[in-house]
């Protein structure tokens, strides 16, 4: 197949090229040229781009404005069959790529294994299986509660063996659990240390649920390859950032969304409550670590309160309207750098990288809004959304 791109963003921040084929053969890529008069392609489009990366997710919920209700309400079954839906809903609104970093019962392995034997439709997956929070802490309704070192590597070992690639620990508090504070440190510095040694261990990388000052740098300290939100960071946890090579996924449609739908009244009081609390300061302080030269993958929580996994292409406009990204340097945080965190391929378009790409109607560079509505969807080769 040859797919020709008016403009092609290949997930890089190098200058686009114009006018250029894309050779795909097996579901990859094996060249790209540029185009010649005459030659025949199988389809054009106005902008392409890599597929998108999502590098946070929880397939099991399905953005309902009461989340801990909502998981509390369904059975193993309903939740296999949430996640499954939502997987399709991801790929066919061009997110080729997530990771899930929360989910039960092994559904999410199951699901990522389904998808690699083309039972179901989805998109490339790494998932982490139940999240890792103190007794009683945030996450509790989704999560294996640990007490203590050895109990957090127990926990890891646990994660592996019902198919996690990843794991996720709970560093602080958080918006949706009740009586859960946000900016609270939650498990112990020697409980993080001990779970991502016991993960590095064994080749898995790790993620921390971080939103408060002292639990982000807990978790920086003991070595955590990413820190999910992030929203409370200060000048010396953008420094241990740096040092350590971590990424930060903002998650900006997370609180976002609570709040521009706050006025319906089916969110708890103090989901909303704390999702004020942490919005002004959000925007300024992930400003400053990308422009400090933090790394930003994009990731949005994805199932949150009115957060819905085929809106993703909504976070790529938040990262460039709150962090004063280009629209090509987030494009890039949801692509190439996305994909480097999660590890399963790179992320851009080049010879020998899987075919997963969007082809859109509109030059993405000058206007964001174009990954909304992709013309077709493209993942290893084959057509599976519009």
């Amino acid at each position: 197949m040859i797919l020709r791109a008016g403009v092609l963003y290949d997930g890089t921040l190098d200058a686009p090229r114009r006018n250029v084929d894309i050779e795909i053969e097996g579901g990859r890529i094996i060249g790209i040229s540029n185009a010649g008069e005459g030659t025949a392609c199988d389809r054009s489009a106005a902008c392409i781009t890599p597929g998108l990366v999502n590098a946070h997710v929880h397939l099991e919920m399905s953005g309902e404005p009461d989340t801990m209700a909502a998981v509390a309400s369904m059975s193993q079954n309903q939740r296999v069959l949430r996640a499954t839906e939502n997987a399709s809903k991801t790929v066919r609104s061009g997110v080729t790529t997530v990771r899930d970093v929360g989910s039960s019962y092994g559904i999410s392995a199951d699901i990522r294994d389904a998808i690699q034997a083309e039972r179901i439709p989805g998109p490339r997956m790494r998932v982490c299986g139940y999240v890792l929070c103190m007794t009683g802490g945030h996450g509790h309704f989704m999560g294996r509660e640990i007490d203590g070192p050895w109990d957090a590597r127990k926990a890891v070992r646990e994660q592996m063996k019902d198919g996690a690639d990843c794991i996720k620990m709970i560093a602080t508090g958080g918006v949706l659990t009740k009586g859960a504070v946000p900016g609270v440190a939650q498990l112990l510095p020697e409980e993080l240390v001990a779970g991502i040694d016991e993960a590095h261990r064994h080749g898995l990388r790790v993620a921390s649920h971080a939103i408060g000052t002292e639990g982000i740098k807990n978790a920086l300290r003991a070595g955590i390859d990413s820190i999910e939100h992030g929203h409370l960071l200060d000048d010396e946890a953008i420094e241990l950032f740096k040092a350590n090579g971590s990424y930060l996924v903002p998650t900006l449609t997370a609180p976002t969304c609570i709040l521009e739908q706050a006025h319906r009244g089916a969110q708890p009081e103090f989901v909303v409550r704390k999702a004020q609390a942490l919005a002004d300061a959000m925007a300024a302080n992930i400003r400053r670590a990308y422009e400090a030269g933090v790394k930003i993958a994009g990731g949005s929580d994805a199932g949150t309160p009115y957060n819905y996994h085929d809106n993703y292409a909504y976070e790529v406009e938040l990262m460039h309207r709150m962090l004063g990204m280009t629209p090509q340097a987030a494009l890039n945080a949801a692509t190439a750098v996305a994909a480097e965190l999660i590890g399963l391929h790179r992320g851009v378009v080049a010879a020998g990288e899987p075919a997963d790409l969007l082809l859109l109607n509109d030059d993405a560079g000058s206007n964001i809004r174009a990954l909304r509505e992709p013309a077709a969807v493209i993942k290893a080769g084959v057509f599976v959304g519009t």
